[in-house]
């Protein structure tokens, strides 16, 4: 019989040859065994304890550090999520590479002794932009995601013929380290219920993979989203957290799958958190607690041990939909065992300590936290006009530890042209990010008042048909912002031919708790007085690609007065004193908006709403000895003296009262 305790790291030692030089092919398995209820790997009773890791949340440069210190902590395996989204960004158009090489990060997991629980999709939740979609299959008419739709089938196959083959080499029958794959995520609570779709993907899995490789889905342990999620042939298992009473919740297991391992897939550690909410936390204590009693029982366990900041060239949290729409905030560090910059916590040491009762530990001490630095304050000072070649002036410290920088700013309005260098769609009336063919970011709807306002006007927008943010400007004047199940009219005064601009904001699109299918931009015609606007210009704005090209820091200095509001941008350089160390910056004063720094997209802030206050500033973005290029767009407005402060710690758990330029 399998035991209950005492159980194998199941660690295979690398070498110079191959990660996994112990057996031939042909000698290696991973396996069920109904009649013990575990699983056989070798032939030989096993249970894994796992972490979940997102490549595509931590820098690469990092990615070696997180894992060891994930083996250090006794994991024997960790589960990995592929984004599609992620790698096919357009249809047909693959990237593999940089932070996005997935066989370089395999690899990676194997040569560190580690085995792989696999995620690839298609749909893996992971409050990421879509759940892993890519929204470029909106513009597909008719498309139902999730379902047996034959356009959304042909595009999964079309992903899955690409990706898998990457996969087959590293399954753990075939001599890697690639013990079993999920199909699908929580696909039970998804409205659709299509078991076509489900045994699609099945033969799918089955025929780039084979007939070996274990396939298992993961649910809730409610009995309705067991019902819907699970397939003969897929090995069913649960997820739950902390708190559920354990019993139970297999309890639920059991019901669909009689016999074979118990296996918690996502044991929650910690809890997302939503823009506006109080930071998620749960106690050491409570975490370690429900860990003991799983692992009593002899249940395989993978933890949400090490989420991290998404660093990557978009911004991808996503938002659930739970009575309204709530988007998800940037970092993705929700209490975590290792902290968003790596870090090892209480949590981790006490969940350390539960796996020691039951599998020995690696030997040699954890790896330390990663050096950080708090470069202090930096003070952004708008300049003046300047003629080419001419040096901007920069603000000086003091002290030689904090860093200099120089600020030049540009209103958003008045570079659209650097923006949106194709120019603008015509149109009668607004259309949709997707019928653009604009994935994430930013739109820019403009129009004009077709007659004269002396007197207060309603501009109103039908409900939920601001997706997701709306910055209304007249005459290049912030009016102030509409919002997604919020304040959808404002009160406007003009002439006749006056100029109407509103930003609309894309902030994530739907991972879980809704259809998936979350259209942005205006999604409903605007009015005046009830009466609808007409002859719209249409701006998609490729913000990303102009700031990784070195805008706006290779333009010429504009120009500012202070006190500005509105959506602008804030740029400058500053020098680190020698090294370059993790850091995060505060933003105190700014309203909304994002930050750039060396080109990389670090997410957004939104210190009104909190409870984030802090972006984390890997020091792998940063440059040493010459300066590093700072880009905000601030989207309501920034504080009357510009400043940034650099800290040695992040700041979660508060919200900070608006600017009052930034409400109108």
């Amino acid at each position: 019989a399998c035991p209950r305790g005492g159980w194998a790291r199941g660690v295979l030692l690398p070498s110079s040859s191959s990660p996994f030089p112990q057996a031939s092919p042909s000698a290696r398995s991973f396996q069920l065994d109904y009649e013990h209820d575990c699983f056989r790997k070798d032939g030989a009773p096993f249970r894994y304890i796992s972490g979940s890791i997102h490549y595509a949340r931590v820098p690469r440069p990092a990615w070696r550090d997180r894992l060891l210190k994930m083996y250090m902590s006794g994991l024997s395996a960790v589960q990995v999520y592929v984004p599609w989204n992620y790698h096919e960004t357009l249809p047909g158009v693959y990237d593999f590479t940089g932070n996005r090489d997935v066989e370089a990060f395999l690899d990676l997991t194997a040569e560190l002794g580690l085995l792989v629980i696999l995620r690839p999709g298609p749909y893996i939740c992971a409050e990421w932009e879509m759940g892993g979609l890519p929204a470029w299959l909106l513009w597909k008419p008719d498309i139902i995601l999730r379902t047996s739709s034959p356009a959304y089938l042909a595009a999964v196959d079309s992903w899955l013929h690409i990706l898998l083959p990457k996969i087959k080499p590293r399954l753990y029958h075939q001599g890697g380290n690639i013990i079993s794959v999920q199909v699908e995520n929580e696909y039970g609570s998804y409205y659709a219920c299509d078991y076509g779709y489900l045994r699609h993907l099945l033969g799918s899995f089955r025929a780039l993979l084979g007939s070996e490789v274990l396939l298992f889905t993961t649910d809730s342990a409610r009995a309705q989203e067991l019902r819907c999620g699970t397939l003969q042939g897929l090995y069913a298992t649960v997820d739950f957290g902390p708190g559920s009473n354990v019993t139970e919740a297999f309890g639920a297991q059991r019901r669909v799958e009689p016999k074979g391992p118990l296996v918690n897939s996502e044991y929650y550690t910690g809890w997302l958190d939503y823009w506006g909410e109080a930071h998620a936390s749960t106690s050491a204590a409570w975490v370690a607690r429900g860990l003991e009693d799983m692992l009593q029982l002899g249940a395989s366990i993978n933890m949400q041990v090490s989420p991290f900041l998404q660093l990557t060239s978009l911004p991808w949290p996503g938002a659930d939909y739970k009575d309204q729409y709530k988007p998800v905030t940037t970092s993705y560090d929700y209490d975590a065992p290792l902290s968003e910059a790596g870090d090892p916590t209480e949590k981790l040491f006490a969940i350390r300590t539960v796996i020691s009762k039951f599998q020995p530990l690696p030997a040699g001490p954890m790896p330390p936290a990663t050096p950080k630095f708090a470069y202090g304050w930096v003070a952004l000072r708008k300049v003046s006009a300047c003629p080419a070649g001419c040096a901007a002036p920069a603000w000086h410290y003091s002290t030689a530890q904090h860093p200099s920088l120089s600020l030049q700013y540009a209103d958003l309005l008045d570079v659209l042209d650097v923006l949106c260098p194709s120019g603008p769609i015509q149109s009668q009336f607004p259309l949709t990010f997707e019928a653009v063919k604009q994935a994430h970011g930013f739109v820019v709807y403009q129009t004009h008042l077709p007659w004269d306002v002396p007197d207060p006007a309603t501009l109103g927008a039908p409900p939920h048909s601001i997706c997701d943010r709306g910055y209304v400007m007249l005459q290049k004047e912030y009016q102030g912002t509409l919002e997604r199940d919020g304040q959808t009219t404002l009160h406007v005064t003009g002439r006749a031919g006056d100029t109407l601009d509103i930003l609309v904001e894309n902030m994530g699109r739907i991972s879980f708790g809704a259809n998936t299918s979350d259209f942005k931009g205006l999604l409903g015609n605007l009015s005046l007085n009830s009466r609808p606007l007409s002859n719209w210009l249409i701006y998609p704005l490729a913000i990303d690609t102009a700031v990784q090209q070195g805008w706006p820091h290779t333009a010429l200095p504009k120009s500012s007065s202070g006190g500005r509001v509105g959506p602008a941008f804030y740029t400058g350089t500053f020098e680190t004193p020698g090294i370059a160390w993790d850091t995060f910056v505060k933003f105190p004063g700014w309203s909304k908006g994002l930050l750039w720094i060396n080109g990389f997209n670090l997410g957004r802030y939104w210190t009104c709403r909190g409870p984030q206050q802090t972006l984390f500033v890997p020091g792998s973005v940063l440059h040493a000895g010459h300066p590093n290029n700072i880009t905000v767009l601030e989207l309501e407005g920034a504080p009357p003296t510009p400043l940034l402060l650099f800290l040695d710690r992040p700041l979660y758990n508060r919200t900070l009262g608006c600017s009052t330029t930034a409400t109108q």
